[in-house]
This record gives C-alpha cells, sequence and structure tokens, in this order.
C-alpha cells in the first residue's frame, strides 16, 4: 500500500510539472494565438473582434499570470482545451478524442503485437540458445529495427500498392464509405492498415526480441534457476516460472514508455500513410503553429507515458515483491 503511495504521489507531482511547463512554454513564445489567426486575413479585423477571438483562444493577455494559470488548469481539468487554429473552427477536444481511436487501434495494438511476439520469441531463443530459432530470427529482426519507418513505409507502398495494387496505402479508410460499425467499413478500415502496421511491427519487434534474449540469457545464470534444475522440475515451469517472470521485469518498464510513443503516433508512419491519428494532427499542428491543438495533444501524450509507468512500477511489484522494499 505504502509502495503504490508513493508512486502516486510521484505521478501526481510529475503530472503537475507537466502541466505547468504545457501553460508556460506557449507564453513565453511571441504574439498569441489570435494575432497568428488574424495574420491569415489579409485585410485585418476589428479589435473588437480580435477581442472575441482572444477569448475563444483562451488568450488572456488582460488578466495576471497566475489568474491565466488558474484558468488553464481548470480547462485542463474538465477537457476545454480551446479551439484549433488550423482546423477553425473546430473544437481541438474534438479533434484529439477523434485521432485517439485511429492511433489506439492502429499503433497501439501494433505496438502490443510487437511486444507479445518479441518478448516471446527472445524466450525461446535464450532457452534454446544457439538453435535453429536463435540462429535465424535475432539477427533478421534486429537488421529490420533499424531501418526507418518512413523507407520502409514508402517501400512497401511501391510494391505493395503501387505496383500489385494489393493493398490500399492512403487515409484510414475509403473515401466513399461512410463510418459505421458495418461488416464492409470495417473491412476496409483494416486493409487500409496492414501496410502501417506491417511498417510498424516489423521495425519495432526486433528490440523487444534482442532485450528478453539478453536479459534472459543473464538470468538462466541465476543460482535460483540452477537449483531449480537440480530440483528436477520441469523445463516449462523454469523457463516461465523463475527465468522469464524475472527477466521480463526490465521490458515492462521499457513497454510503459513505447506506449508514449503510441500516443505519439508513430509521427512519420501516420504522416506517410496520412493515416489521420495522433501523429498526423501532431505534426499538422507543429507545421501549422496551431498552439491550442499542440497543446493539448502534448498533455495528452506526457498523461499517456505517466499512466503507462504507473502501471508498470505496480506489475512490477506484483511480479517481484522485492521491489515493494526498494521503492
Amino acid at each position: 500500500m505504502r509502495f503504490a503511495l508513493r508512486r502516486l504521489a510521484f505521478f501526481a507531482l510529475t503530472l503537475w510539472a507537466a502541466l505547468t511547463l504545457n501553460f508556460l512554454l506557449p507564453r513565453l513564445m511571441p504574439g498569441n494565438p489570435a494575432v497568428a489567426m488574424i495574420a491569415k486575413f489579409k485585410g485585418g479585423v476589428s479589435p473588437q473582434a480580435l477581442k472575441a477571438l482572444e477569448i475563444q483562444f483562451g488568450v488572456e493577455t488582460h488578466k495576471s499570470l497566475v489568474s491565466q494559470y488558474g484558468s488553464y488548469i481548470v480547462n485542463m481539468a474538465t477537457g476545454r482545451f480551446g479551439t484549433s487554429l488550423s482546423q477553425y473552427p473546430a473544437s481541438v477536444g474534438h479533434i484529439v478524442l477523434n485521432a485517439i481511436p485511429w492511433t489506439l487501434g492502429l499503433v497501439g495494438i501494433t505496438t502490443i503485437l510487437a511486444f507479445i511476439l518479441g518478448t516471446s520469441i527472445g524466450i525461446l531463443s535464450a532457452w534454446r540458445r544457439g538453435g535453429a530459432l536463435d540462429s535465424i530470427m535475432p539477427p533478421t529482426f534486429v537488421i529490420t529495427s533499424v531501418i526507418p519507418y518512413f523507407w520502409l513505409g514508402l517501400v512497401l507502398i511501391l510494391v505493395f500498392g503501387v505496383q500489385l495494387k494489393w493493398l490500399p496505402y492512403f487515409f484510414s479508410y475509403d473515401y466513399t464509405l461512410t463510418p459505421s460499425f458495418s461488416a464492409a467499413f470495417i473491412g476496409n478500415v483494416l486493409q487500409h492498415a496492414i501496410l502501417p502496421a506491417a511498417t510498424l511491427l516489423i521495425t519495432t519487434i526486433g528490440t523487444w526480441i534482442l532485450t528478453m534474449r539478453n536479459t534472459m540469457i543473464t538470468t538462466l545464470a541465476e543460482d535460483y534457476v540452477r537449483m531449480a534444475r537440480a530440483k528436477g522440475l520441469p523445463n516449462r515451469r523454469i523457463m516461465l516460472d523463475y527465468a522469464a517472470r524475472n527477466a521480463i521485469l526490465p521490458n515492462l518498464t521499457g513497454f510503459a514508455m513505447s506506449l508514449g510513443f503510441v500516443l505519439g503516433g508513430a509521427i512519420l508512419i501516420e504522416y506517410v500513410f496520412n493515416y489521420q491519428g495522433v501523429g498526423y494532427w501532431l505534426l499538422a499542428a507543429v507545421n501549422n503553429e496551431d498552439f491550442p491543438l499542440m497543446q493539448a495533444l502534448f498533455l495528452l501524450i506526457t498523461l499517456a507515458v505517466l499512466v503507462a509507468i504507473l502501471i508498470s512500477d505496480i506489475a512490477t511489484a506484483i511480479l517481484d515483491p522485492r521491489t515493494r522494499d526498494a521503492g
């Protein structure tokens, strides 16, 4: 219980620091979102319109910084992120809520699948060290893990999308379809996700394989594993309960950190395939100087990483009680 409370306190402190930085950084930049919006109109706008835009974008230059900070915390807690500059007059919250399902469905599921497959292959490779699986799989996927995401994505588009015309490679679904829970629409979404998912899987699985294999080999040399062998315990139990259970602990933290990459949306992958998830909109916000949208997405990614690390710490404490005493 004390371990969980300490972790929750650390979570709250880190989240407050991230919120504060997220508040200060845009305000340290010159100008404000309302002025940037007005700059797009050559004829300009009246002072009354400027004031209305400042209120809409949450720019309260007439208030003190402390008062602005209080309003900002309330708005963040209630989900009022303001209005997007690049997609005006759409609200930031609406854009983010529409982008999250696409990123979680594509990048999230693929990241989890890469972690499960990579960890499993790493366990088997270390257990049968020097065998056929260990000789082929780790070297192959380690090589693929250094291939740039965008390059592999472009190659898959060229081969399977342009030349063979087997799979779609643009947007998250066919423009001619109306989003629904019908079999036709779901099937079309899955077809559009094959190439970006394959790109992410191929370029990330090697990291999990190599990390798990090396940690597993070190764990197999521990005294408690030798003792389990001496007792005559079944190989399956030694591999899973004694070796893999302890070897997977470092991977859990790495997996928690990678979940931030999930909500970051694998920016290059989503951009190459024009897949309109969180990463796509984050890049669009940066290119268009859309500060309200950038602020909301940065906060979302930070929150995702913190929650993932908190869950990882708790899972690690459950799997290895020694960490509770050390924490």
